[in-house]
């Protein structure tokens, strides 16, 4: 019986060490991008003087950013507040109520937003809200691991917009020894992951619209 011979194709074992290189580049690049998000995430004791702007933007989501938006409303560094991504029906005395807020002390200065879901949704509404009012600076309060994400949708949705950020710290998120607590670590990727597709989307978007006709626009 002759024994079958099996020949590896020309260049297989080439491009098979070329895949595995790209992989190795791609992994190394996402770990060296990953280190460097986290290390630019705000912490705790690095909160500057809040500046006074046209409005403060608390995105919904996480605890202590209401908190955080009426006292800086309290404090004066805005005329109003605009909460984006509301439940719907809830309206302005039940989300003061529910924080232990006299309604009546700050409903006139807040103005709720109930059409976003997401962080893109935030920064559309928000912009759309800005452009009403006519404001050009904001003070963004959020998460501080959220903050680099929606810092980059909002910069992208208002660019003539002066955006000025506040984190807000949560209790149950270490960031400073991330790498010690597995639910801290696995929402550090998942925010990181997310941010990366945020910037490949913008990109995308950026050269269909430089591709675009004028005809067409």
């Amino acid at each position: 019986m002759k024994r079958r011979v099996h020949r590896q194709m020309p260049g297989g074992r080439g491009l098979k060490r070329l895949t595995l290189l790209l992989i190795a580049a791609l992994a190394a690049a996402w770990g060296i991008g990953f280190l460097i998000f986290v290390q630019d995430i705000p912490r705790a004791d690095a909160n500057t003087p809040a500046p006074q702007v046209d409005a403060i933007v608390v995105l919904t989501g996480g605890s202590g950013r209401l908190e955080a938006g009426l006292d800086l409303l309290k404090a004066g560094q805005a005329k109003k507040m605009f909460v984006s991504g509301v439940y719907p029906g809830v309206d302005v005395a039940a989300l003061l109520e529910r924080n232990g807020t006299t309604p009546r002390s700050l409903d006139c200065c807040i103005a709720l937003g109930y059409a976003a879901d997401d962080t893109t949704g935030n920064a559309d509404e928000t912009a759309a809200w800005m452009a009403k009012e006519r404001y050009r600076s904001l003070l963004l309060v959020t998460a501080n691991y959220h903050l680099p994400r929606s810092l980059l949708e909002f910069r992208t949705a208002m660019p003539d917009t002066e955006i000025a950020v506040w984190p807000v710290h949560p209790p149950a998120v270490e960031i400073n020894r991330w790498w010690r607590w597995p639910g801290t670590a696995r929402l550090l990727v998942s925010e990181y992951n997310k941010y990366l597709a945020a910037i490949l989307r913008i990109w995308l978007r950026s050269l269909r619209s430089d591709a675009m006709p004028v005809w067409a626009s």
